[in-house]
């Protein structure tokens, strides 16, 4: 769920705002009617990062499809040079 907020407004009600974003609430900022900003939990932000690094990752996956690459040879490629 999220809540707009004015840039005014959103700066008179810093500390409640944060009290939201804490519980779960996804904030909206808003400059002159256009969104400016999200403010969300440090845990749905690394939710988000996390979504995002698998999307690259297939992508990448997709673009090795003509090569011929079996999984275990691009598995192989990924973990090269790593140390155990």
């Amino acid at each position: 769920m999220s809540v707009r907020y004015s840039m005014t407004e959103a700066r008179t009600r810093f500390g409640e705002l944060l009290r939201k974003v804490e519980r779960g609430e996804t904030v909206v900022i808003t400059w002159h009617g256009r969104t400016v900003a999200h403010m969300v939990s440090d845990k749905e932000a690394e939710c988000e990062d996390h979504a995002q690094a698998v999307a690259r990752f297939y992508r990448r996956l997709q673009a090795l499809e003509p090569t011929g690459m079996t999984i275990e040879e691009i598995l192989q490629t990924l973990h090269e040079g790593h140390r155990y």
